[in-house]
């Protein structure tokens, strides 16, 4: 955040001088000078409407600043008080998208000032200058402030400045910017600027962020969050910066919701230059989120902002979504391709490098669409050298680059090591992100290399390359234990803090009663517990993609089926007996259209009872799903064992109800790597732990008749069955059996829960445990279901459980009624007690629950799934 203000005099000066610690009690002082009228000179008057005026624009309201800041320029006496006036005019007229009054105003103020005064309306300049884009210039008037305010000794305008080049450097990727940022942060805490350095702060979390070390940047960004709430000060414009970094990783759906705040909140202050920025923000997150018509509209209006406030660079930014907006939608036309191409150049030179290049990239795959294939390799060359520089988003997208050019030029091979290249890069980054979560979601930027690299596997017809490209970019996020978050009591504060809101929320729903404030305490806590768990630090090596001769000693006789996504076409690559072959299943979408009717049609079994149209419709889509899914595979694959990697929504197809996998053991992992990582570990030797949860009498017998076939287990049932105590209780547990109410969170599959005594125990916590326990049954409605991220990367219980090292989870994908599950899982455990593995014992009690049993009952069974290793 640019910053800004100046000096005057008398009481008048006192009202200046405290806006940037307390601008509330800046304004009562001034407005107590302007009160006396006539009695208070001229000048003074003029210095308080100042000190009004930019108090305002610290709190937001843009329209009454300019109003003061004006009457300050006209009831100016002196040529010096008008133009420092007319200075910290020009800055709020930049902030309200009147860039070009703004150089007038504070350039015509040079002239009239000296020493001090001058270097503050150079860093002034340079602010406004910032605003326009004309960056070098910018970062020179902010030098020159430096010089002047080191030689006048006036450490308040030095800090300034400072903040203001630094800020301005890291948005450029520049040297020098988090040195001046800590030095300005350090001067404002010296001269006891809270605020200031508050905000000098909240930069530092930019440059992290643009350096790329995202879990530092949230770290800045939750802790100056709370600074400024502590100040009472709001920063609708630093919705701006969350959003940024909410991109980076990507986090769309929240990058999402955070655009469209900013554009209702800088909309309402009047505050046109953020908004303008806040509506190409929208834009951005449509356009990755495939929202091809707001990403369109949003970006045509911000452009025209751009324009009309002089912004030409921001202009040009906003053009490039839209042109990329165009290319999405299949518009194929030498036009298109000339407006990307001339856009890209203007990006560069405009100081826009990462939407340059990646305009670059789509302008080559355009030119040889067309069959322009020399001005393809010249476009991707140019964007190919990326690959040394950079971020790692840009530098794996420079990579990809040269290998889209390595296929034009026939060489496939080269193609394949500049893939792996990028992927590399990719997996590096990944390393440093702590959280499962943000690891989840960095797979968005692995997809483009990855897809090409298994296109060329495909097209040359070798499954084991097929194999290894699936499986390079597929659940990278659980290729390593994610960093857990820290010792934080604020976290566990705010845990327990949501725990007791959803309790308050579900006694409201329960009365009757509209739960509107507390649904809106529930949201603020969910985002703060998620800003809190992300600060975990990264680290750990990524484990590679194994080959097939290690995945084929470990399966022995058992059968590998993963399913790849290859353009719109699904294929599986089986492994069996060290032999690799490569299947062609059919359209993807009918696939997934067919597992989504078989889960409906079982859900309605379950949740209505039995009769003759839902067992119909349940038949006939598993018969379909199991014919497209296990036809051109069935040969091969004999009475054998089965280990599934599903993709996409397939994860959540209830295998067990399909003919091929009904009575066989089936594990079903997110990759052939998290399934051989968890096959190798060994299991922990810990007592059974056996948790029931409250509203649920049916989960009380169960545990209770679970204890009798589980010997020497913990319970945890009525009051102690807490999320604290079942959490502790995990550790080094060799078996842990769940009975409660569980919820499936799509919209964050981090927030999913069971809920115990004293409330819901979230998917975040487990993140916390030592030592992982090496099986878990979760008989709760839905507890098995994930939510999938780009690479297939998946969220939930089964994430987190996997992440840690827990070998095997077997839980549902449906909702299952409590009393027939009671009768399934003890089946289950008592097989698992002599000695059977949890895959196999699972199938031979859902067949002996389900052979004798009607629709629902059959439903329920086939609603349990052995995830990990069986």
């Amino acid at each position: 955040m640019p910053d800004s203000t100046g000096s005057g005099a008398g009481t008048a000066q006192a009202a200046l001088d405290a806006v940037q610690r307390y601008p509330h009690e800046a304004i009562a002082i001034a407005q107590q000078v302007l009160a006396a009228g006539s009695l208070v000179a001229a000048d003074e008057r003029s210095t308080a409407e100042r000190a009004v005026g930019l108090a305002l624009r610290e709190l937001n309201d843009l329209p009454g600043a300019l109003h003061h800041l004006r009457r300050a320029v006209r009831v100016a006496a002196t040529p010096r008080t008008r133009a420092l006036a007319r200075m910290s005019l020009g800055y709020v007229l930049a902030n309200a998208g009147r860039t070009g009054a703004a150089l007038r105003a504070v350039t015509a103020a040079l002239p009239r000032l000296n020493g001090a005064d001058a270097g503050r309306a150079r860093m002034q300049r340079g602010v406004v200058l910032h605003y326009r884009g004309r960056y070098d210039e910018a970062v020179r008037d902010y030098g020159l402030a430096i010089e002047i305010a080191q030689r006048e000794g006036d450490l308040l305008l030095e800090a300034r400045s400072r903040n203001n080049r630094g800020l301005l450097n890291a948005h450029r990727r520049a040297a020098g910017g988090t040195d001046d940022l800590s030095r300005a942060a350090a001067a404002f805490q010296r001269l006891g600027l809270d605020l200031a350095a508050a905000d000098a702060r909240w930069n530092g979390g930019i440059a992290a962020g643009r350096r790329g070390d995202i879990a530092a940047a949230l770290r800045c960004f939750a802790a100056v969050d709370e600074e400024y709430r502590r100040l009472g000060v709001p920063r609708p414009a630093l919705l701006l910066d969350r959003f940024e970094l909410l991109l980076s990783v990507p986090l769309v759906d929240e990058a999402i919701e955070v655009a469209s705040t900013a554009v209702r909140e800088l909309s309402s202050r009047g505050m046109a230059s953020d908004l303008a920025e806040a509506l190409l923000a929208r834009a951005r997150a449509a356009l990755l989120a495939g929202d091809l018509d707001t990403a369109t509209g949003a970006a045509a209006a911000a452009r025209s902002r751009f324009q009309r406030q002089g912004r030409r660079t921001w202009a040009v930014f906003a053009r490039h979504v839209e042109l990329r907006a165009a290319y999405r939608r299949g518009n194929r036309s030498a036009p298109l391709l000339n407006a990307m191409s001339r856009t890209a150049d203007q990006l560069d030179t405009t100081g826009w490098p990462g939407p340059a290049l990646t305009t670059r990239i789509e302008a080559g795959l355009l030119a040889a669409a067309l069959g322009r294939a020399d001005q393809a390799r010249d476009l991707l060359a140019v964007a190919a050298r990326a690959r040394r520089r950079g971020t790692a988003d840009r530098r794996a997208q420079g990579w990809y680059a040269l290998a889209l050019s390595q296929r034009l030029a026939g060489n496939d091979p080269g193609a394949a090591r500049a893939l792996r290249r990028g992927l590399t890069v990719l997996d590096r980054h990944r390393t440093s992100l702590g959280a499962t979560e943000l690891r989840a979601h960095s797979g968005t930027y692995g997809q483009e290399l990855a897809a090409e690299g298994l296109d060329i596997a495909v097209r040359a017809g070798a499954p084991a390359r097929v194999l290894s490209w699936a499986e390079r970019w597929r659940a990278n996020g659980l290729r390593t234990r994610p960093g857990r978050p820290p010792d934080d009591p604020d976290l566990v504060a705010a845990l327990a803090e949501l725990r007791l809101v959803s309790g308050l929320i579900e006694d409201e729903v329960l009365a009757g009663r509209p739960a509107r404030a507390l649904r809106g305490r529930q949201a603020r806590l969910e985002q703060r517990i998620r800003d809190l768990a992300r600060r975990a630090s990264g680290g750990g090596a990524v484990i590679a993609p194994p080959g097939v001769g290690a995945l084929a000693a470990r399966l022995g006789s058992r059968v590998l089926v993963e399913l790849v996504a290859h353009g719109d076409r699904l294929r599986a690559v089986l492994v069996r007996e060290g032999r690799v072959s490569l299947h062609d299943l059919g359209p993807l979408a009918e696939a997934v259209e067919l597992a989504r009717r078989h889960r409906f049609a079982l859900r309605r079994l379950v949740t209505t009872g039995d009769g003759a149209a839902a067992r119909a419709g349940a038949a006939h889509a598993a018969a379909a799903l199991d014919r497209q899914l296990f036809d051109p595979l069935r040969r091969r694959l004999a009475d054998r064992a089965l280990v599934i990697v599903p993709v996409g929504a397939l994860h959540a197809v209830p295998w067990s109800g399909l003919a091929t996998c009904a009575g066989r053991a089936v594990t079903v992992a997110p990759s052939a790597t998290v399934w051989l990582a968890a096959d190798r570990r060994e299991p922990p030797t810990g007592p059974p732990v056996l948790a029931a949860g409250p509203r649920l009498p049916a989960a009380h017998a169960e545990v209770r008749r679970l204890a009798q076939v589980l010997p020497g287990a913990r319970l945890l049932t009525g009051s102690a069955a807490t999320a604290t105590a079942l959490t502790a209780a995990l550790d080094g547990a060799g078996l842990v059996h769940i009975a409660a109410h569980g919820t499936f969170r799509a919209d964050n599959p981090q927030f999913s829960s069971l809920e115990l005594a004293d409330g819901p125990l979230f998917a975040y916590e487990w993140e916390r445990v030592s030592r992982p326990p090496g099986c878990v049954v979760l008989s709760a409605c839905d507890s098995g279901l994930t939510g999938v991220r780009p690479g297939d990367e998946v969220l939930g219980f089964t994430a987190v459980l996997l992440a840690l090292g827990t070998r095997c989870l077997i839980a549902t994908v449906l909702p299952v009624p409590a009393g027939p599950t009671t009768a399934l899982v003890l089946d289950l455990h008592r097989r698992m007690r002599a000695g059977a593995r949890p895959a196999l014992a699972l199938a031979d009690a859902q067949r002996a629950f389900g052979a004798a049993g009607d629709g629902p009952t059959r439903a329920t069974a086939a609603a349990f799934v052995c995830f990990g290793t069986g």
